[in-house]
């Protein structure tokens, strides 16, 4: 049996009304998935941009604490060359921390230790009122106040404190050479 056209035509009505609420929904599916996927980059990029930023603060951290601790390393050495009693390593252990005294590591708190390194060394030493003492005291022992008076220089001006004269006095002073 052949299939025979259908004699008449055949009309087909098609029924328009309002989309389902569900047939809004499905069109607007592609839009939803690009606007989450836009969100969930949004969000990445900025969790990201946030841990960059915390990991360099804590590197930051991390070095300074570093440096810090290697700056009390160098300070205790010198503070104990200072306290050896002898006189030449004390020498060298006063402008060991005068230096220290220049860096910024050094706050103010720090500074007030670097302090207590100078003063018993300037305690010893003649002010400009004994001039006839100074010749009283060793080469060795004269050495170790100049380099006191020139850290209490140091940890004057960081502290903002005055300087007695007869202290910048003896920090200009030459050490005199021992054989």
């Amino acid at each position: 049996m052949n299939p025979t056209p259908s004699p008449s035509p055949l009309d087909v009505f098609v029924h328009t009304g309002p989309a389902e609420w569900w047939q809004v929904l499905a069109a607007l599916g592609p839009l939803a998935v690009v606007l989450g996927a836009a969100l969930a980059a949004l969000i990445g990029w900025n969790t990201l941009r946030q841990r960059t930023a915390a990991d360099a603060r804590a590197l930051t951290q991390k070095s300074e604490a570093d440096n810090r601790s290697e700056w009390w390393k160098r300070t205790q050495w010198a503070l104990d060359a200072v306290l050896s009693g002898d006189k030449k390593r004390g020498t060298v252990g006063l402008k060991v921390l005068g230096v220290l005294g220049e860096s910024p590591l050094a706050g103010p708190g720090e500074l007030a230790v670097l302090e207590a390194a100078w003063k018993k060394p300037l305690a010893a030493a003649p002010s400009r009122n004994e001039p006839a003492a100074a010749s009283d005291v060793d080469d060795d022992e004269r050495a170790m106040q100049i380099a006191a008076a020139q850290l209490r220089i140091v940890t004057d001006r960081r502290l903002g404190k005055p300087t007695p004269v007869w202290v910048k006095e003896l920090a200009t002073e030459e050490p005199r050479q021992t054989s």
